[in-house]
């Protein structure tokens, strides 16, 4: 079955960017070029799957209302369980101001994080992307997800509007501007930026190819 998946991936990932890349591939029009690297290290707040010890650190800034974003992220899934802790998988909040849910969405999942449940809402809100992402409020949404996932609910509301999540998200994204990233998902791996792979299987070889360097 994960065979069958991953070759639906592979297609996929090229077909969405193609399709709907003018609408989610625009972040700022500030110019100056592009930068190609960040600095190559792993926050004491960032989000990370693997060990944050990997030697090799794949970094990807995303926008949880991003439909690109949604067809990358079971390819990272899977990705994160066969590499295990050789490669640390880091994410960063990078929402678009053409997505109207999207800052909610990272509140929440940041809310739910201060519950230990960041990675269980992350996947919840992919997974129900076309729900929420649709609904004239989201808010009262992703209440229910915390409900479903076990969460106090009157933590994770104060949380969602609190200014120390506003500030945390939007430290993600001022970092993301002085990299100039105008895309999401936007990877890097060990600093580097990468172009957006078009298919799990080249997505597989660039990374084994950057642990093996390493090994």
């Amino acid at each position: 079955m994960k065979k069958k998946r991953v070759a639906l991936w592979g297609g996929t990932i090229l077909i969405l960017v193609v399709a709907v890349g003018g609408a989610i591939w625009i972040a700022n029009r500030d110019g100056g070029g592009d930068v190609t690297t960040i600095e190559n290290l792993i926050r004491a707040e960032d989000h990370v799957k693997g060990s944050a010890s990997a030697m090799v650190v794949v970094t990807e800034y995303s926008d949880f209302q991003c439909p690109a974003c949604k067809t990358y992220y079971p390819v990272i899934q899977t990705l994160a369980e066969e590499y295990g802790d050789k490669v640390a998988f880091v994410y960063r909040h990078f929402p678009l101001p053409q997505h109207q849910h999207a800052k909610r969405a990272a509140y929440a999942a940041e809310a739910a994080g201060k519950q230990g449940k960041f990675w269980e809402m992350h996947d919840k809100i992919f997974d129900n992307q076309d729900a929420w992402s649709r609904a004239e409020s989201a808010e009262g949404i992703f209440l229910g997800y915390a409900r479903e996932l076990g969460l106090d609910e009157d933590a994770f509301a104060q949380d969602s509007a609190s200014d120390e999540t506003a500030i945390r998200v939007k430290k993600d994204l001022e970092e993301g501007r002085q990299a100039r990233i105008n895309a999401t998902p936007t990877f890097f791996i060990n600093g580097s930026k990468i172009e957006s792979p078009r298919s799990y299987d080249e997505f597989k070889r660039i990374i084994s190819e950057r642990t093996a360097k390493t090994q």
